[in-house]
């Protein structure tokens, strides 16, 4: 397949993955990261005019394939990305905001922080990209990419100075992914903003925080080493085929047995043309229905 029928094929939603599209994008990596990234850069200084259009879809695309492809110079355009207006991002994009663009910046920053840290600490980005920054750190670590003490030494910045003190979505996951890390270190922290009001205890609980500390270093650190959602892209095909706007909702495969079974076959017919996943709509405070033990809001509900 040629270049500029791959790049086709991946510009609009027309009900179906582009699978062949993809898997020749990996064949030919070397010709189609530059044209990759032209999309990309193009998808940051036109976004307001291609969303306008309507179905635009080739920056999702880029934007995994360059995270499996683990391409650097991708980090800067996913940063610049991060940073649009919070309702332009959910129109581009929907959930992809929350529940992969953390994973994609872990995938192409090649071990900078710097640019994730400049959507952590932006008090005009939206807040839920910035959560979603703060979620690419906790994947670095999972990964091995970094420390976790060199994150949490990080979060105390943001508990003690760095953030601003203003209850938002970025307080929540900053409670909770402190927790992810074992909150040894960041307890008084933690425990403080409960009682400024920072953060909501209807996301994550302060008691809940105190039970994985009572898990224990090491089984907590464990608990994150095998947690399935803490991957770098590894496979295009699987991280979006399964979506919502890829499939026929008459369909009757099942979705609820793990990333794994949920990604297998990527060939669905859409029966809507929004970027939504097919995740069930589980309370916050219910068990993930992957099937990782761990509460929804913790898991797939990030």
């Amino acid at each position: 397949m040629e270049i500029t029928e791959i790049l086709y094929q991946f510009e609009r939603a027309t009900g179906r993955f582009a699978r062949t599209a993809v898997e020749a994008a990996v064949a030919r990596r070397e010709e189609i990261t530059p044209e990759l990234l032209r999309v990309l850069e193009d998808t940051v200084d036109r976004a307001a005019e291609l969303d306008a259009e309507g179905g635009y879809m080739a920056h999702l695309y880029a934007m995994f394939l360059l995270a499996q492809f683990r391409e650097t110079r991708a980090y800067p355009l996913v940063v610049r990305f991060a940073l649009l207006p919070g309702d332009l991002l959910d129109s581009l994009c929907g959930d992809f905001i929350t529940e992969d663009l953390g994973q994609v910046l872990a995938s192409v920053c090649g071990g900078e922080l710097q640019g994730i840290q400049s959507v952590i600490e932006n008090v005009d980005a939206d807040e839920w990209a910035r959560g979603a920054a703060l979620s690419s750190l906790v994947t670095l670590v999972a990964a091995g990419k970094k420390s976790r003490d060199e994150m949490v030494s990080y979060f105390a910045s943001l508990f003690r100075g760095k953030l601003e003190r203003q209850c938002s979505h970025v307080w929540d996951t900053l409670a909770s992914y402190s927790s992810d890390l074992y909150p040894m270190e960041l307890l008084d922290d933690i425990e403080r903003a409960y009682e400024d009001g920072l953060v909501d205890p209807g996301y994550i609980g302060f008691d809940e925080i105190k039970r994985d500390l009572a898990m224990g270093k090491d089984q907590v650190l464990a608990r994150l080493a095998d947690d399935p959602h803490r991957r770098l892209v590894e496979d295009t095909v699987k991280e979006m085929g399964w979506w919502a706007c890829f499939r026929d909702d008459s369909l009757t495969q099942v979705k609820s047995a793990g990333p794994a079974s949920a990604k297998a076959d990527p060939q669905y017919v859409a029966a809507s043309p929004q970027i939504r996943s097919t995740k069930p709509k589980t309370g916050r405070n219910e068990p993930c229905p992957c099937g990782s033990g761990k509460k929804y809001k913790k898991c797939c509900g990030v």
